[in-house]
Order: C-alpha cells, then sequence, then structure tokens
C-alpha cells in the first residue's frame, strides 16, 4: 500500500470516528431538548394549579450521603483538608440523626418522652374563682361538714372584647365673690372662668383614643384584615365604625408618625450593610388596577423598613437609597446597577438566589444540580456554625473553609458553561452565578456580610400576605400609611415587642414628645427609653392609657 492510500485510508478512519462523534452528540442533543420541552410542558401545568407539589427549596445530601461525598471529593480534588472537613461535618449529622432515631426506637416504652401535661397557664391572665360544693354540702349546709382540702383546676374563657368610652368631665369654675352682677346698673367685669386644657389625644379633637387607635392598626396591617372586615368586627362589639372613618384615622396618624420612620431611615443608613427586596402590589383606578410596588429596606438587629413606588425602577431605587453609602444586599435586578458604577454601593450577592436556579435544573440535569447544590449546602452549613460568632472568628473560617469550596463552585461553572445548552435551566443558572461572581464572594472579606438575603424576602411575605386578603390599595396615600405602620409593626417583630401596647404608648408619647428625641421612640431603642424616668411620667400621666389598662373604674 503506498504512502498516498495510508494517508486516505486514516483520514477515512478519522473522519467515521468523527462522523460517530457528532451522530452520539446529536442524539444526545435530541434527547436534553426533548427532556427540556417536558419539563416546560410540566411546568405550565404547575402555573395552571394543575399539578401540586412542594415549594420548599431544600437539597438534603442526607438522602444519598454517598453521592454526595463523591461530590465533594470530585469537586474539591487537591484540597484533602477541606473535603475532610466537610466529610466529618455530613458524618456527624448522619450520626445525631441515627443517634436520634435510636435513642427513640430502642428506649423502652416507659422511658420515652411523653407529655408531661399541660403548661401552666400564664400568671397575668385575671383570674376568676368558681367554687363548687357537692350537692350533699348544698342540702345540709356547710355546718355539718368539716373541709379537709381542695382539688384545683383551671380553664381558659373569653369574655367579648371590651370598649369603653371615656367621658372627659371639663368643670368650669370662677372665684368666689368674683360671681357675674350689677353694682348700681352698671355692668361688672366678667370674672375669669377656669377650665382645664383638652386633654392631647393622637388626633386632635378625635372620637377614638391611643388604644383603639392601635387595636385598628395591629388589626389591619399586623393581622391583615381589610376595612370591611374592621367595619364588621367592632359592629360585633356593639360600636358602628365606617370604613372610610377607620382609613381617615389611618391618614391622619400617618402625619404623626412618618418623622419617627424617617428618623428610622437615617439611623439605617448608618449601619454598615443594608438588605432590600421589592414584591408586586395593585392600586386601585377607574378602568384598571395599576401595578406599582412595596421595597423593603431591612437593617439587620435594628430596622425593618418599607417604601411605596408606582414603579419598579432606578428612580425608585434612589428614592429608597438616596444618601446611602456601604454594602447592598440585593438580587441581581438591573435596577441596581446604576448605585455601583460609583462604588459609593457595593454590590454583595445572595447564595439563595444561585441556589434557585440550580434546584430548578434537578429535574433536567439531577446530577451536575446535585454537584451545585452539596457545594451550596456546605456554605450554607458553615455559616449556621458561626451564626453567634465574632466577625474576626467568621472571617477566618470563611478564609479556611468556605474560600476553598466557592473557588470549587466557580472552577466547576467555567467548566461547565462552554457543555450547557442555550437557554436551558442549568444554563441560565451557570449565567446566574459567573455573572455575579464577584458579588457571590463578597462575604468572604467582611464578616459582617450575611450568605444570603432571605431575610429581606422573610419580611416581605408579610406584605404578600396582606395582599391576599385586601387584594389592592386604594390610593397612594393608603400606601403611604400602609408602609408607615407596617414598618413599625415589622420592626416591633425584629425586637419581640407586643405590638398594641408599643402602639397604644407610642401614640400617647408622640403628640408632645421632642423632635430631636423622636428616633428614641422607636422599636430598636423602645425597652431602653421606657426605662427613662420622663417617659415613665408622661405615660403615667396620660388618663387614656389608664383607661386601657382598666385603672379608671369609676362608670355612668
Amino acid at each position: 500500500m503506498t504512502e498516498v492510500e495510508l494517508v486516505r485510508h486514516e483520514l477515512e478512519s478519522r473522519m467515521r470516528e468523527h462522523a460517530d462523534t457528532i451522530d452520539k452528540l446529536t442524539a444526545e442533543r435530541e434527547r436534553y431538548k426533548t427532556l427540556y420541552m417536558e419539563l416546560l410542558e410540566r411546568c405550565k401545568l404547575l402555573e395552571k394549579g394543575i399539578v401540586v407539589g412542594k415549594k420548599a427549596e431544600r437539597f438534603t445530601a442526607g438522602d444519598d450521603p454517598q453521592l454526595a461525598l463523591q461530590i465533594l471529593e470530585m469537586m474539591l480534588a487537591g484540597r484533602d483538608v477541606v473535603v475532610e472537613q466537610v466529610e466529618e461535618e455530613l458524618e456527624l449529622d448522619d450520626a445525631e440523626d441515627e443517634d436520634a432515631h435510636d435513642n427513640e426506637v430502642d428506649r423502652p416504652a416507659s422511658t420515652r418522652r411523653r407529655s408531661r401535661g399541660r403548661r401552666p397557664l400564664p400568671e397575668n391572665l385575671p383570674r376568676v374563682e368558681i367554687e363548687v360544693l357537692p350537692p350533699e354540702v348544698v342540702r345540709e349546709g356547710l355546718d355539718a361538714f368539716q373541709r379537709i382540702g381542695q382539688v384545683v383546676s383551671e380553664v381558659v374563657e373569653r369574655r367579648p372584647a371590651s370598649l369603653v368610652v371615656a367621658r372627659i368631665v371639663r368643670p368650669k369654675f370662677v372665684r368666689k365673690g368674683e360671681a357675674p352682677g350689677t353694682v348700681e346698673d352698671q355692668a361688672i367685669e366678667a370674672p375669669a372662668v377656669q377650665i382645664a386644657e383638652r386633654l392631647e389625644l393622637p388626633i386632635e379633637r378625635g372620637l377614638a383614643g391611643p388604644g383603639l387607635l392601635a387595636d385598628t392598626i395591629v388589626h389591619r396591617w399586623q393581622d391583615h384584615l381589610p376595612a370591611n372586615r374592621l367595619e364588621a368586627l367592632y359592629a360585633r362589639d356593639g360600636l358602628q365604625l365606617a370604613r372610610s372613618t377607620i382609613c381617615g384615622w389611618h391618614e391622619q396618624l400617618a402625619d404623626l408618625v412618618e418623622p419617627l420612620v424617617e428618623a428610622m431611615f437615617a439611623d439605617a443608613f448608618t449601619q454598615p450593610y443594608l438588605c432590600t427586596d421589592a414584591t408586586g402590589v395593585l392600586v386601585q383606578a377607574k378602568e384598571q388596577c395599576q401595578r406599582a410596588h412595596f421595597w423593603v429596606l431591612v437593617a439587620p438587629e435594628r430596622h425593618v423598613l418599607f417604601r411605596f413606588s408606582p414603579a419598579h425602577d432606578s428612580e425608585a431605587v434612589d428614592r429608597l437609597l438616596k444618601g446611602y453609602t456601604g454594602y447592598l444586599v440585593a438580587d441581581a435586578h438591573a435596577v441596581y446597577d446604576h448605585l455601583y458604577a460609583s462604588g459609593d454601593v457595593v454590590e454583595v450577592g445572595c447564595w439563595a438566589h444561585c441556589r434557585r436556579y440550580f434546584f430548578k435544573c434537578l429535574g433536567s440535569e439531577p446530577e451536575l444540580a446535585r454537584h451545585a447544590l452539596s457545594l451550596i449546602k456546605a456554605l450554607f452549613k458553615i455559616e449556621r456554625a458561626l451564626a453567634t460568632a465574632p466577625r474576626k472568628k467568621r472571617e477566618s473560617v470563611r478564609q479556611a473553609k468556605s474560600r476553598p469550596i466557592v473557588d470549587a463552585f466557580f472552577l466547576w461553572c467555567d467548566q461547565q458553561a462552554a457543555l450547557a445548552l442555550d437557554g436551558t435551566p442549568l444554563a441560565k443558572a451557570l449565567g446566574y452565578a459567573r455573572n455575579q461572581r464577584i458579588a457571590l464572594q463578597r462575604f468572604l472579606g467582611d464578616g459582617r456580610l450575611p450568605l444570603e438575603n432571605n431575610i429581606s424576602e422573610r419580611n416581605l411575605r408579610r406584605e404578600v400576605i396582606g395582599r391576599k386578603n385586601w387584594l389592592f390599595l386604594g390610593s397612594e396615600e393608603g400606601a403611604r400609611a400602609n408602609t408607615l405602620f407596617v414598618s413599625l409593626l415589622a420592626s416591633c417583630q425584629l425586637h419581640r415587642i407586643e405590638p398594641w401596647a408599643y402602639l397604644r404608648d407610642l401614640l400617647c408619647l408622640l403628640p408632645s414628645w421632642p423632635r430631636r428625641r423622636v428616633l428614641e421612640l422607636a422599636p430598636a431603642f423602645w425597652q431602653e427609653t421606657l426605662k427613662q424616668e420622663d417617659t415613665q411620667q408622661r405615660l403615667a400621666t396620660n388618663v387614656f392609657r389608664g383607661v386601657s389598662l382598666g385603672k379608671h373604674t369609676s362608670e355612668v
């Protein structure tokens, strides 16, 4: 065989090999495309509610621990220390689960955990004592019997909600000897009449006291009752209140509390980082409801604040964050991009958003999705262990444990990006992760920064649940009242403050409180403010607060 024939034979052989490879890849691509189209159809069915399934984005390595360890070993090849640490953590979790199961199953029936009886009822609830005598004692009288003991039990009962009318009487006085009269048909100058000043109310000359106003606010935005349900609720208690009256009260109170919420915004802007997110809402209009948005801004461990905007755009972001410089934890939406251009605001990515994209890949690319989810799970596990650690400790542990995992994750993303089919869930997940690479790595350099932005989404649920009840906002003025009071209620929840008592006392104090000290009334500083002698004196002398506490018992 000549040299030319050898070359031709070799070329034909290679061409056949390439053709086989192309056929194989084409078949794989078609299979992949078919699977993708099936998943799209399933998603459409889910959106229509035809198929119902769990929505939690959980990836449990315990379902397949061997696979999880193999993935970690493969991803962290060459990083033995990190692999060993992650393996130890996974094995420890499995061991704890097994111990808990063994302790429950193998423990004798007589020593297993069981109910110890009902919890004792709170001591702060009022008690009414009811003595029940045996029939024989009732017939024959107590003198025929000797009491040797008693059996006591407690039952919780409910009374109707109590509304009370505070009848304010302001007597008029004149000094004795200065009674009006005439001397020799000449009029005597009228004497000075003494009368007490009007009592201070949150709404001047208003019908409602601070306790009732606080009750309407809590029902409307903590319990998510629309105005028509509030109208019916108070009617059952014997008070006819039109929904327009309730809404009018809230609009007037919004002017009263707005300086406090603005002071909370100013204080939030002094914090090293903020978390933000947004959700849509409908606003009533003549022909068709207009779509608008609620924004949440969280200064962790300090304030939870809300704003309203007619549009979800860069101008709304500018109004929300005007004057802020620092770290901003947010999703990768384009409305925030202009903030990062100057460097005054530094973007911090959210690993929960990144995880969500890979969670959507479990149906089409389960093995690759598990690769990514296992690594992200390891990051969250490290963060849970550092939940209460100081800043320096968090930074050192993140550098030692989290950084190798992050590096391996993005190395894997770069490798898979060239193989993923355009438009598929995997391609979108890889694209999100690679585009957000710098922002997602930001938490490694500062121990104060969180791994995710879930705190914003959790607080936005407050508005989402309300939206399912009242459906739409009546006006932008109503949206303003909504965001002001929801900011106070959400901050109360953050600091575990009972909202009705807080709002009642706040409305007692605000009308005459010095404007320069208004931030002291924020939920973040409320406990310290209550300890001040000045605050205690102001609250003690407020007669409406006394009525709400039942201290004024005289009835007409």
